[in-house]
């Protein structure tokens, strides 16, 4: 509740950049007025993997870019990858976000069945 309060209240701040008591007053009523939103919380070693995972597509995206400079690549596939992180929303959009980072692939659908359907691209002739 302390980090959510703080949390508005900075922004609230950098939006009017006035500490005036009046701001302040008005600012404290507005971040206790506006609701909490409720999401499920993921483990911290799942974060800790996935930021692991970002630091990484990284280094696959310009690898891939290089390749695809170097290489047209022609040829298409579009493959079914299973869910890893099937609790939290949020983890969910970071693995989408983090195969459609990578130039080679994109993710096309997200089914209920826990199932990615991604277009990959792959080195070869028209």
């Amino acid at each position: 509740m302390i980090g959510h309060l703080i949390l508005r209240l900075t922004i609230w701040f950098l939006l009017t950049a006035d500490f005036s008591t009046t701001n302040i007053i008005i600012g404290v009523i507005i971040a206790l007025i506006l609701p909490r939103g409720y999401t499920s919380r993921a483990k911290l070693t799942e974060w800790i993997k996935v930021f692991g995972e970002v630091l990484v597509a990284i280094l696959v995206a310009f690898k891939e870019a290089f390749e695809i400079i170097i290489n047209p690549h022609h040829q298409e596939e579009i493959i079914r990858e299973k869910v890893k992180h099937k609790h939290s929303s949020l983890l969910v959009f970071m693995d989408i976000f983090l195969i459609t980072f990578t130039p080679k692939t994109i993710v096309l659908n997200h089914d209920e069945e826990g199932f990615y359907e991604v277009h990959h691209i792959k080195p070869g002739r028209k």
